[in-house]
């Protein structure tokens, strides 16, 4: 599935913020220089549906706020579930 976020970088703190309508809310307190914080996004999200890293990729979005993540092995609506029970972590 296809997962769209923005992206907060160089925050006091890493954690998913909430929802923007369709659209995910994530901080991340890497800075965004060397991709940085696309990787950190990444694991972010990764770590929240209790996939392996290699499962979330960046499929566009690399210098924007706004991105979107491609996530293998898992059906849209458990990410879906999963990410709306870890809001304001």
């Amino acid at each position: 599935m296809r997962l769209n976020v923005k992206v907060v970088p160089g925050a006091s703190r890493s954690g998913i913020a909430g929802w923007l309508g369709e659209v995910l809310k994530v901080r991340v307190a890497a800075p965004p220089e060397g991709g940085r914080a696309n990787a950190a996004v990444e694991r972010l999200i990764a770590e929240a549906l209790g996939l392996p890293r290699a499962q979330v990729r960046l499929i566009s979005g690399a210098s924007s706020a706004r991105k979107t993540l491609e996530i293998a092995g898992m059906a849209e609506r458990e990410v879906l579930a999963r990410l709306k029970g870890g809001e304001g972590e």
